[in-house]
């Protein structure tokens, strides 16, 4: 069965467009609570966290509504990152965690993602089951039977602490001056407080939201205001989150960006400078081959998952591994937490930085990014791009000559009718001849 609602990352859309209404958000609710009695039995309680988003007052209380509504009691945090509840909902033993927040996309936009008791992505089947309770009549509960529900009032100070317990006791940040960059969203009154209280000068910006700025010219997706403040400030690093605060970009004080590929490196080769074992490593199909290569020829294997950080952690727990990531910023070290966390993810890589006396720049000598090029083609009505056999033609050519060079990525989205085609490739000249052949096979 296909999804009819759920994503790659939960529930997500315009707010006042189906999904993304008070309707259908109170149904939701009163679903997912069903799905929850079935399993749990009993009286579940779920967390509820959210970003920054004036919408997410209207969400909050459709699902609390949703969720009394099936007997279910909720325990309501206010604004905070996604991978704090994820980590509330393990600690406090939850039976479900629930964050409202559409990560980096722009305040008009919200969505409803889950976490499982353990703090970790629920899998497909378990939406498919909510999405088959969506079509089933409500079930009411009586009055003696409603869910209640009360606020957390310790949720940002629970969560710093464990953000500062991922950091080598033995460390601290003292002589580094950070630009701390909270996207205004869900992490703006936390992550300052966390490099600071670890010893670190901290510079805020992004830090003042008014529910209508998250994401706007600021954060992981807009990291230029963070390359002004490095330099204005003089500052050795500078750390950009998202919105939710689940994935983050990384400068220096040249002004060097580093992406998640670049970073998931770090992870791994600080990890074996420590002496630890690290079988494997596992990115997505979008990670940078140069990185792939790199960390191969470290001794450590590496596999590629689809696209999200979702399946990145699938098969790390089914390999028994720790450390993946995303080129855009998701990282998961799993020996430090169950899901991809922005400050966590950052603080290891300044561990390494200061444990090791190496720059970044340094850490990262000798791994040289391939040159992309994306082109998305939009498909005509019914075209079959699958059965080309010109497509395929092209492609097994382009395959041919970049053995040992570069490699071909072509997959459909899943929002909208596109082709997305990308050749990477040792030189950026031959990345951009082969994407343009691809692309022209696509078109006819």
């Amino acid at each position: 069965m296909s999804r009819r609602y759920f994503g790659t990352d939960g529930i997500r859309g315009t707010v006042g467009q189906s999904p993304i209404t008070p309707d259908f958000v109170l149904r939701l609710g009163h679903a997912v609570g069903q799905v929850l009695r079935r399993q749990v039995g009993g009286r579940p309680t779920v967390l509820i966290g959210k970003d920054t988003r004036v919408s997410g007052y209207m969400l909050e209380s459709a699902l609390e509504a949703g969720f009394a509504s099936a007997g279910v009691d909720v325990l309501l945090t206010g604004p905070l990152p996604t991978p704090g509840v994820a980590y509330l909902t393990r600690a406090l033993r939850r039976d479900l965690g629930v964050v409202i927040s559409a990560s980096h996309n722009p305040f008009a936009d919200n969505g409803i993602k889950f976490f499982s008791a353990r703090g970790e992505k629920l899998p497909d089947e378990w939406e498919l089951e909510v999405e088959a309770a969506l079509d089933q009549p409500p079930q009411w509960v009586d009055s003696r039977q409603l869910g209640k529900a009360r606020r957390l009032e310790d949720a940002r100070g629970r969560y710093i602490e464990f953000c500062k317990g991922s950091f080598d006791p033995l460390l601290s940040l003292k002589g580094l001056k950070i630009v701390v960059d909270g996207a205004n969203g869900a992490a703006y009154h936390l992550a300052p407080d966390v490099f600071h209280e670890l010893g670190a000068e901290v510079v805020s910006i992004g830090c003042s939201p008014d529910g209508f700025n998250i994401n706007d010219q600021v954060g992981a997706t807009h990291p230029d205001a963070l390359l002004r403040a490095v330099k204005a400030n003089h500052a050795d690093y500078g750390i950009a989150l998202d919105g939710d605060a689940d994935r983050l970009q990384l400068v220096d004080r040249q002004g060097r960006l580093y992406n998640g590929d670049e970073l998931l490196y770090v992870m791994v080769a600080d990890r074996l400078a420590q002496g630890q074992s690290v079988p494997g490593a596992v990115g997505t199909l979008m990670t940078n081959m140069a990185v792939e290569l790199a960390i191969q020829a470290r001794g450590v294997s590496f596999v590629r998952a689809k696209v999200g950080d979702r399946y990145v952690l699938e098969e790390l727990i089914c390999r028994g591994w720790q450390l993946g990531g995303e080129g855009s910023g998701h990282l998961i070290a799993l020996d430090r937490h169950t899901t991809g966390d922005g400050i966590v993810s950052a603080l290891q890589i300044l561990q390494a930085v200061v444990r090791s006396g190496k720059t970044l720049a340094q850490w990262l000598e000798g791994v040289t990014l391939y040159p992309q090029r994306l082109i998305n083609v939009r498909l005509l009505p019914g075209q079959d791009w699958k059965s080309s056999t010109q497509l395929k033609e092209v492609q097994a050519a382009v395959e041919q000559e970049l053995i040992g060079r570069g490699r071909v990525l072509i997959r459909a989205s899943g929002t909208e009718p596109l082709l997305r085609l990308m050749v990477e490739a040792q030189d950026q000249a031959l990345a951009d001849r082969c994407c343009e052949r691809l692309a022209d096979a696509v078109r006819g």
